[in-house]
């Protein structure tokens, strides 16, 4: 299934603030391949006025058309559901523990 490869591929594309992928942040919302075989990848920033928006749509994009067989990437930011830390997995906890982060 092309969403479990392309969430394999977005596990790659670090917030490089936090230092963590956004997949184990929860950032990424969904992923659905349109019957024109587009991917849209709907994800949220952990701040909406993130500095660095740009960059982590971009490496999102290139991540995902890294993924063979997949052609056109659109990245939808959304911003609701606002994005907590509820939504971290307990692999993101732990990396950010270890590094002693405190993430309000």
């Amino acid at each position: 299934m092309n969403e479990d490869r392309i969430m394999t591929a977005l596990e790659e594309v670090i917030d490089p603030e936090i230092g963590v992928n956004i997949v184990d942040l929860g950032l990424v919302y969904g992923i659905e391949e349109t019957s024109t075989g587009k991917v849209v990848i709907e994800m949220t920033l952990t701040i909406p006025e993130c500095p660095l928006a740009d960059q982590i749509v971009t490496n999102v994009k290139k991540a995902a058309e890294s993924v063979e067989g997949i052609g056109q990437v659109e990245v939808k930011l959304v911003f609701e559901p606002k994005w907590t830390t509820a939504r971290m997995n307990d692999e993101a906890r732990e990396q950010i523990r270890s590094r002693q982060m405190t993430i309000t």
